[in-house]
């Protein structure tokens, strides 16, 4: 009995720690990581595989382009009500963003779910911080070639984002919230998280990307 314990035990030790070292073991405050800073497992890139790759603890989108969908097992990549935080940082002239309650797609970009816009100084007037084609913003503070934090608060019908800890959006999906026939999908429903890469003047680089589900 003894014995069998003992290796249950065990088994259980060896499981924790393949998770810990993977990265996407869950923190006290129920904090899991989606990018364990040195590949892209639980990721998949669509359209241009090639434009989006690690580097030294970072996920670079530099090329044509493509999007990385996050598909691992967190939340069973199909995320609701949920709290995201990530690092990213953009070369001038750059635009990128990253998208949520969207779905794996081959090609062009996600037809499904919203985008928090990362743009300080691309010609597309639509700076960091906006709700993309929701609620847009002409101005930021943000400047390229540094690490902003970027966070993304989903519940229920409400989503709020934020950037260096600065609240830039505060919207509630109207009850009678019809989308656009371009853009079926742009509303609030359940999904993942993708990483874009713009095209290959758009160079941004992302890390510490972490969500925690809201219950």
């Amino acid at each position: 009995m003894r014995s069998t314990l003992n290796a249950l035990l065990s088994i259980g030790l060896c499981l924790l720690t393949l998770l810990a070292n993977d990265g996407f073991a869950a923190d006290g405050a129920g904090w899991q990581n989606l990018f364990n800073g040195a590949t892209l497992d639980g990721w998949k890139v669509a359209e241009h595989p090639e434009s989006i790759r690690v580097e030294n603890g970072t996920i670079v989108c530099d090329g044509p382009r493509a999007h990385a969908y996050y598909v691992g097992p967190i939340g069973n990549h199909d995320f609701k009500d949920f709290e995201l935080e990530a690092e990213a940082m953009t070369v001038p002239g750059a635009s990128s963003g990253i998208f949520f309650h969207t779905e794996y797609q081959e090609k062009g970009f996600p037809t499904k779910g919203h985008e928090l816009q990362i743009n300080n100084t691309h010609r597309t007037p639509k700076r960091t911080g906006s709700l993309y084609e929701v609620v847009n913003l002409s101005e930021t503070k943000i400047k390229d070639d540094e690490w902003i934090k970027l966070r993304i608060l989903v519940e229920g019908k409400r989503i709020q984002l934020f950037v260096n800890g600065e609240r830039t959006v505060d919207y509630t999906e109207p009850a009678d919230y019809q989308p656009s026939a371009e853009r079926p999908g742009r509303k609030i429903s359940s999904g993942t998280v993708a990483l874009q890469c713009t095209d290959a003047a758009s160079k941004t680089s992302f890390r510490n990307i972490r969500v925690k589900l809201l219950p």
